[in-house]
């Protein structure tokens, strides 16, 4: 054998007997070849050799990766079937329980839809607040612009170029935060009655907005690795006046839109004249070698309104968000100046300080090779603790999987039972109006990983082969 094809043979036998385990990084390059003595060409060869045999896998500016295929020992979900023209389900206080502890730092919180507070670059953040503070007038204390934060908006509108947008300052507003641009889309865009059609599952919160504005939801047919298709979503076009897509990673599937299907439901929309809210909160926590374009990418006659913020990539507690409202965008205005005036100032430009540098692509870069590394340490876990006939997701980004068990399970009684023992889930009938997804959960593995954190998971497991 050739010295690089030994040294592959060395990490194949490592990863095979445990010592590297899937979602373990691989040392660097630089760290191999002074370890084992060898060039850092040798390595390469060694590193692509183990890539062939789909033992490790690349990330770009990031590293390698013990992959094993990412684990295909769990079936993929199926798809969802939701029924059309369902009465909601009567509401049964499951989200309040559930997020009644969110706050409880003696809970791990596998619940929330959030990466841990420890993910965050703080004291940068905390630089550009303060320099937001010397800087702006009356120290920021005053009502910024309706439109939003100039700053803010200028640096969105050049991070649009990640996924190909031309998005001009002039065609963005600010908002506080992801869901009050939808908010103020539902507003904008319809009256009590009309029929919004959204993936199925799909974030509560987005439902219970829905809902409590007096809209119909007609819940989508849903793939787990593709999110709607666009075939099902052409059959189901007479049933529908709006429709929302988080085409990016979707809350809590995971799923991501190709992108002729992107560019197929952008074109039967616009023939439809059906607008399109597009949530791509997700968006830059990609695993692969670019960011996924939006449907917004595809949108040639402004029916797309694009939602975005950096609540899920980097304050939460900012409530910093912005929509490119499209052919709306007057409407949009008129609605925030009667509900909000303004956005909070200082946050904004705290926001629009970070992005104008290579603050965030850098925070990024870690935050995805985090968040990579968890999904597989997770994926790999349940795989070995979980009961036979469990399912998962797949994502190729984002921060949550989706599990589905035995049809024999409840997860609503099974998150009272693990919450005893310090754990908290999202049971998945959370992310549906519709009596189904009751096997189903959503875990959160945008935590540290650490020993704990795997035996919980381990604990998760052996309580559901207790039943």
């Amino acid at each position: 054998m050739t010295l690089f094809e030994k040294l592959a043979e060395n990490f194949e036998n490592l990863i095979a007997k445990g010592t590297l385990k899937l979602g373990d990084k691989m040392p660097s390059i630089r760290t191999v070849s002074k370890e084992y003595g060898v060039s850092k060409n040798t390595v390469i060869q060694a590193y692509l050799l183990l890539e062939s045999r789909s033992c490790i896998v690349s990330r770009p500016q990031v590293g390698f990766f013990v992959c094993l295929k990412e684990d295909q020992r769990l079936p993929m979900p199926m798809a969802s079937s939701p029924r059309i023209n369902s009465a909601p389900e009567k509401e049964d206080g499951l989200i309040g329980k559930v997020f009644s502890n969110f706050v409880n730092k003696n809970i791990t919180q596998m619940a929330l839809s959030v990466p841990d507070e420890s993910f965050f670059p703080v004291a940068r953040l905390n630089k550009c607040l303060q320099t937001a503070a010397k800087t702006l007038s009356a120290g920021g204390t005053g009502y910024d612009d309706i439109q939003g934060n100039l700053r803010l908006r200028k640096n969105v509108s050049k991070w649009s170029f990640t996924w190909g947008g031309n998005l001009g300052v002039d065609e963005l507003v600010t908002t506080s935060g992801a869901m009050h641009a939808i908010s103020l889309a539902f507003m904008a865009l319809t009256k009590p009655g009309d029929r919004i059609g959204v993936e199925s599952p799909v974030y509560f919160g987005i439902l219970q907005l829905a809902k409590n504005m007096g809209l119909k939801v007609v819940e989508l047919p849903t793939n787990p690795e593709f999110g709607v298709l666009p075939h099902d979503l052409e059959s189901l076009i007479g049933e529908i006046d709006i429709c929302l897509l988080v085409s990016n990673f979707n809350n809590p599937l995971g799923s991501c839109m190709p992108e002729e299907n992107k560019k197929s439901v952008v074109e039967i929309l616009t023939q439809h004249n059906i607008p399109l809210i597009e949530d791509d909160l997700y968006g830059d926590v990609y695993f692969g070698t670019s960011r996924p374009k939006p449907c917004k990418a595809f949108d040639k006659e402004g029916i797309v309104l694009w939602c975005g913020s950096v609540s899920k990539t980097l304050a939460p507690g900012y409530r910093v968000g912005w929509m490119a409202p499209g052919k709306f965008i007057k409407s949009i205005l008129k609605l925030k100046l009667f509900h909000s005036i303004s956005g909070t100032t200082v946050t904004q430009e705290a926001i629009g300080l970070f992005l104008e540098n290579d603050y965030y692509e850098k925070h990024l870069r870690q935050l995805r090779a985090t968040l990579y590394s968890n999904s597989l340490h997770f994926i790999r876990t349940i795989a070995d603790y979980f009961p036979e006939g469990t399912k998962i997701s797949r994502p190729q980004g984002g921060f949550v999987l989706w599990v589905e068990l035995d049809k024999k399970w409840d997860t609503g009684k099974l998150f009272d039972k693990v919450l005893s023992r310090g754990i908290s889930i999202a049971p998945g009938r959370m992310f549906t109006l519709q009596s189904q997804f009751h096997n189903c959960l959503r875990l959160n593995y945008g935590l540290p990983w650490s020993d704990k954190l795997e035996q919980e998971l381990k604990l998760l497991g052996q309580i559901l082969k207790e039943e």
